[in-house]
């Protein structure tokens, strides 16, 4: 069993039956009082900050957590198909894991997949930054480039974002998968 000293940035903690990832920690030792450990984790399963104390030294219940890269091939349902691309091994995971930036997935990406040590996957995590075409915007008009103003734009995975009114259709755009933001063009090399 580890001890409050083996907790770091990222490690996996049961908290009151609830897996919880380390966010941040901080060492405390406060006058005549015994040192102790200001914890504030993020539960994997419903994404709620937790913030608890440990005293120095203290038994903690750390989880083993492997993360893999396996690659989306379709949609079944409610679910998803990945593949490992090492073993060939497909597994199905809910789509609701993904929560609002399954709106940018598209077939063969690469997502990060973590599994505890019962084999149990309890988190998928998109790329940051994903490269999709636009299929439809109205047009711009030539020469309105000096005002910072945005224009609804649908890319092929049949999400709609806000676009600078000098993107057309078939243009390659970069979006920011956490917060749906156009972040710029992408040239084709």
């Amino acid at each position: 069993m580890a001890t409050t000293a083996d907790i770091s940035k990222g490690a996996f903690i049961w908290v009151e039956g609830a897996l919880g990832q380390v966010m941040e920690w901080e060492h405390i030792t406060p006058n005549k009082a015994p040192a102790m450990y200001h914890v504030k984790l993020r539960n994997v399963r419903t994404g709620k900050l937790i913030q608890t104390r440990f005293h120095s030294g203290d038994k903690i219940d750390l989880e083993r957590v492997e993360v893999h890269e396996l690659q989306y091939i379709y949609r079944d349902g409610e679910n998803l198909v990945l593949m490992n691309n090492e073993t060939y091994e497909q597994i199905m995971l809910p789509a609701e894991m993904l929560g609002d930036s399954i709106r940018f997935l598209k077939e063969e990406m690469i997502l990060l997949v973590s599994i505890d040590s019962k084999e149990v996957p309890i988190s998928i995590e998109m790329p940051n930054f994903v490269d999709l075409v636009v299929t439809y915007t109205e047009p711009g008009i030539k020469g309105d480039t000096a005002t910072n103003t945005l224009k609804p734009a649908t890319i092929e995975t049949g999400a709609e974002v806000r676009v600078p009114l000098f993107v057309d259709e078939g243009t390659k755009i970069r979006i920011d998968t956490r917060t749906g933001a156009y972040l710029e063009r992408v040239r084709d090399k």
